[in-house]
């Protein structure tokens, strides 16, 4: 059988390097695609050591024709098509009267319509091919209940999974399953920021927003990327082929549904 495919955006680092990193070990040949051509460079130089197959592509998931340039490339370079993980995001903290149009645009820009033009572009790779295939998308524990200080963070991840839905129902005819994973507080390059960002406006050391977000999951600790990445290879094999249109929380029980 001929190797499957899968692209993941934003995974030069974080939980996108984990997330390509473990389709590797499932017996994808992947694509790692970031924005910083370097942190790709080095991801999929990883893999390739570690004995997958792996190429680095960089692309700006904000602009819909480098999203399909790269998806393009994937399909060229690796002989196929059958994934795509809409991971590359964003999370600025965003108290309700700071907000202005320049936040809102960067977050909605990378969040929201980065996970559209993933989405079109895979459904137009899948369409060539002849086939179906999976889209999955980042959502967030963010996106199932409003988290403070992230108010359009939280309102892109809201926004995520209600595309999830909508296309989940839209693109079944075409044997094309969509879902998304909501992560909660992970141990990545992101989570720290958040976590310097609050403690600074609340005046305390570092850490301290960490753990206030903390003492709402049920398991007591926080996440390692390995532990949603764990969740994105269910979502991508074929276990999960009877699933479609959820947000599966994978957020050690911060929410619960």
């Amino acid at each position: 059988m001929t190797q499957k495919v899968a692209l993941i955006t934003g995974a030069g680092q974080g939980i996108g390097k984990a997330i390509a990193e473990r389709l590797s070990k499932d017996g994808f040949a992947v694509a790692v695609v970031d924005y910083n051509a370097d942190t790709a460079r080095q991801a999929a130089a990883a893999i390739e050591q570690a004995g997958g197959k792996a190429i680095a592509l960089v692309a700006d998931v904000s602009r819909r024709e480098q999203v399909f340039a790269a998806v393009e490339q994937a399909n060229t370079q690796l002989g196929g098509f059958d994934v795509i993980v809409n991971n590359a995001g964003i999370a600025p903290t965003t108290p309700i009267e700071q907000i202005d149009e320049a936040v809102i645009d960067k977050v909605f820009d990378i969040n929201f319509k980065g996970t559209v033009w993933g989405i079109q572009a895979a459904v137009q790779a899948f369409k060539a091919l002849g086939h179906g295939g999976k889209i999955i998308n980042a959502c967030s524990q963010a996106g199932h209940v409003g988290n403070p200080e992230l108010a359009v963070y939280s309102a892109s991840k809201f926004a995520v999974r209600g595309l999830t839905q909508t296309a989940a129902r839209d693109l079944a005819p075409l044997g094309i399953t969509v879902n998304a994973f909501c992560p909660g507080i992970v141990k990545t390059p992101m989570w720290f920021e958040i976590d310097r960002q609050i403690s600074e406006a609340a005046g305390q050391p570092l850490g301290y927003g960490t753990a206030e977000f903390a003492k709402r999951i049920t398991l007591g600790r926080l996440s390692e990327p390995e532990d949603v990445a764990a969740c994105v290879s269910y979502l991508a094999g074929p276990g999960s082929d009877y699933m479609t249109g959820q947000s599966l929380l994978i957020d050690g029980g911060m929410v619960f549904n």
